[in-house]
């Protein structure tokens, strides 16, 4: 039998790499699922109905950017778990709803976007079509909280059934989104935690 390599210079300054990227990419995760119960209660708000200083559309675009933020910590923080790459294609689904929801969310009331071709009677169409690519997106990686063993399984369901209220509420009656919102806070409160428990701060 011959004799064990020797772990070269570059072998050990590889792993070094590795193991600063996973912290960097861990610590981002911690900070950003933040982003998830803040965005609820911004979204859970603007479905109420309630008059505020900003308005509506800046509430609603900075709830949208807030879960976008931390639909890309909670895929960090399940990078290194079994359901990765389930976690993986809901970000990239997820992602694809977002990029087409919010600049459809800013348009004025039968305004058509420029240069695109949609007509105006489908912009709606297209709207409720971005919503539920996103509420797909949403569906993935609540089965990836769900099946990963490395946060509570419980926090995955909240997030699937958020995904549907949401998604359902886009299509139904109002007070569907709002329970949806409240979904979406149990389960963002709930990974935030998990989270900062997983990374600690130092």
């Amino acid at each position: 039998m011959g004799a064990p390599q020797s772990e070269t210079q570059d072998d050990r300054l590889l792993s070094v790499q590795e193991a600063v990227w996973i912290w960097s990419v861990r610590r981002y995760a911690r900070t950003a699922l933040w982003g998830l119960p803040v965005g609820a209660a911004l979204y859970g708000w603007a479905t109420l109905g309630v008059a505020v200083p900003p308005g509506p559309l800046l509430v609603e675009l900075a709830a949208g950017w807030l879960v976008t933020v931390a639909m890309i910590g909670l895929a960090g923080l399940l990078a290194g778990a079994r359901t990765r790459r389930c976690a993986t294609t809901g970000l990239l689904i997820g992602l694809a709803g977002a990029m087409l929801w919010l600049p459809l969310l800013a348009l004025p009331a039968g305004a058509v976007p420029a240069g695109t071709g949609i007509p105006a009677g489908s912009v709606h169409l297209v709207f409720l079509t971005a919503a539920a690519i996103m509420g797909t997106g949403w569906l993935l990686l609540g089965w990836a909280v769900f099946r990963s063993k490395l946060v509570n399984p419980a926090d995955g369901v909240l997030l699937m059934l958020a995904a549907v209220s949401i998604g359902a509420g886009s299509f139904a009656v109002k007070p569907l989104p709002t329970v949806g919102a409240l979904l979406l806070l149990a389960a963002g409160m709930g990974l935030a935690w998990t989270g900062s428990r997983l990374a600690p701060a130092s």
